[in-house]
């Protein structure tokens, strides 16, 4: 007689072997309510933690053992995962990143997902619901729901994780190219903070910055370059040195920010094959002035930034001043704008990305440097606050966002080992060297000396060099400021507050970068500070009385 579940003789699906009447486990039907309830549990745990272990107890041994198989050879690949973070990580890193190596992870996870989903429905065949007390069934298809969702949806989420942050990277990274070589122990890369616009072909970078990195130590140094430098030197093997030999020097127009405005509209015949011609004579420019050799570029796009830090959903600034939303210009000749068409109120504030655009971007009624700060500031909050619970929740929303930001020539099969060298760079002292105030005269950048500037660049990468890991070296307050974490391609660590300019060549006076200061919020009577009452001056044309309430407003600290 069969007793409802066992196959008749003969019968036996390959790999499947007969039950015996007494076994519970096999043979359920008449076990005890609290036995068919343990074994229902436990089929799901086996399930859940060692995939395959159940059928192999209690159904398609065949099936059992293949996917036993399947997860030996997964946690053996785990554990070399493993090993490779401590032994060499930057290749673990390219594989996670390499074009083939994460199409091929993404469709493993992918099928891993689906082969996991279908033994936990085999799982709940085994179980055989029908058996269980009604009170218990519910109970017991939602365990294992949790169970499918915990294991197999987690497989999923990782692979279409893992395809989009693959799809970014190629959209950002150049697939091919060059193999970097260190230079003279370093590596040095420029960042641009581009200002695109509708009106413009090619973007302006308004914000240049050399991040200078020891390439066996992670030992970091930041150098910054004013974007009114006049008269910017090119590298030797520059192509715009034919059009230049003497310096970017036709005047007040030519300012190191105009060369790739200039260059992509008149000379990208002089870089054939180069993707971006402007960035890349701006790199040459920038690699001349300061006398190194600069290998290498990230472009971020500053209309970008609204859309990530939206993603984000907004970033928190302690402010230091008020920040006007300028308004049209109404005279082109002297950079006079109209009504503001808004303020960002001093002290602590949350942006959203059109705030935070303009936070970064306002210059009027104070100078290039107090916008270098705060534009400084809002990447130091992006880094703070992307954290790993908003990294998760709202991940497609920052890579999609990230592909519109961020443009660089570095290659994607060197990302892994960039990478490895962030996280050596990441807690060690920044240095920091501003080619203006506060470690130059604010003239200086008309009129540069490039032999000051060699120099300086020489000391101060020979003393990050020689001092990286001297916690000594460096402490707040100095010219290297406090530990920076390290920084996602495009974004730059807070510069120290200007203090007085210092004389070229002399010894920097910088204030400590921190959240020290209070913010602006009353006139020197004690009157509240109030968006009314700047507009008023606006209206009866005292710009000097805005300037004086204003002109802390390039103090900022991320919340």
């Amino acid at each position: 007689m069969s007793n409802g579940y066992a196959p008749a003789r003969g019968t036996e699906s390959p790999g499947q072997s007969r039950p015996a009447p007494s076994d519970p486990v096999r043979n359920p039907s008449g076990a005890p309510a609290p036995v068919l309830t343990k074994r229902a549990f436990v089929l799901i745990i086996m399930t859940l933690l060692v995939p395959g272990s159940a059928q192999i107890v209690a159904g398609n041994r065949r099936l059992g053992r293949a996917a036993l198989r399947v997860t030996v050879v997964l946690w053996a690949l785990a554990l070399l995962a493993v090993l490779l973070l401590f032994v060499s990580r930057s290749t673990l890193i390219n594989i996670l990143t390499g074009p083939v190596p994460s199409f091929l992870l993404v469709l493993g996870l992918a099928l891993l997902a689906l082969g996991w989903a279908a033994l936990f429905l085999n799982t709940l065949r085994l179980i055989r619901p029908g058996l269980l007390t009604p009170r218990i069934r519910p109970a017991v298809v939602l365990a294992l729901v949790l169970a499918m969702i915990l294991s197999s949806g987690s497989l999923g989420y990782a692979a279409y994780l893992l395809n989009v942050s693959r799809d970014a990277i190629g959209s950002i990274f150049s697939g091919s190219g060059p193999t970097l070589e260190p230079s003279d122990g370093r590596y040095n890369f420029l960042m641009m903070g581009g200002d695109a616009g509708a009106d413009r072909t090619g973007r302006r970078p308004d914000s240049l910055s050399v991040i200078s990195v020891d390439a066996k130590t992670g030992g970091t140094a930041i150098i910054s370059v004013p974007r009114n430098l006049q008269n910017a030197q090119f590298s030797a093997e520059s192509p715009m040195r034919k059009v230049y030999p003497d310096g970017y020097n036709c005047g007040d127009e030519c300012l190191i920010n105009a060369i790739n405005t200039e260059v992509t509209n008149e000379h990208q015949d002089l870089y054939p094959g180069v993707a971006d011609p402007g960035a890349q004579a701006t790199l040459e420019a920038v690699s001349g002035t300061l006398g190194i050799k600069v290998q290498a570029y990230v472009l971020v796009d500053m209309d970008g930034f609204s859309k990530l830090i939206d993603a984000m959903g907004g970033i928190r600034i302690k402010a230091g001043g008020w920040v006007p939303i300028s308004g049209p210009v109404v005279d082109e000749a002297n950079g006079i704008h109209g009504m503001p068409d808004g303020w960002i109120p001093a002290g602590d504030q949350t942006l959203d990305g059109f705030h935070a655009l303009w936070y970064g971007r306002s210059r009027e009624f104070v100078d290039d440097y107090a916008r270098i700060q705060r534009q400084q500031c809002v990447q130091q909050a992006m880094l703070k606050q992307l954290d790993p619970a908003t990294l998760l929740t709202k991940f497609e929303d920052i890579a999609k966002a990230g592909t519109k930001v961020v443009e660089s020539n570095i290659s994607s099969g060197q990302l892994g080992s960039f990478v490895d060298l962030a996280m050596k760079a990441k807690g060690q002292n920044v240095s920091r060297l501003t080619i203006g105030p506060p470690d130059f005269d604010a003239a200086f950048s008309t009129t540069p000396d490039f032999d000051v500037i060699h120099a300086r660049v020489a000391k101060l990468l020979a003393g990050t060099s020689a001092g990286a890991a001297d916690d000594s070296a460096a402490k707040p307050g100095t010219a290297a400021g406090p530990p920076s974490p390290a920084a996602p391609a495009g974004a730059a660590p807070a510069a120290p507050a200007p203090a007085a300019p210092a004389a070229a060549g002399a010894a920097p006076a910088v204030k400590p970068s921190s959240s020290d200061f209070t913010p602006v919020t009353t006139t020197p009577d004690g009157q509240p500070i109030t968006e009314e009452m700047l507009n008023q001056f606006k209206r009866n044309g005292d710009e000097q009385s805005i300037r004086d309430l204003v002109a802390t407003n390039g103090e900022c600290a991320p919340l």
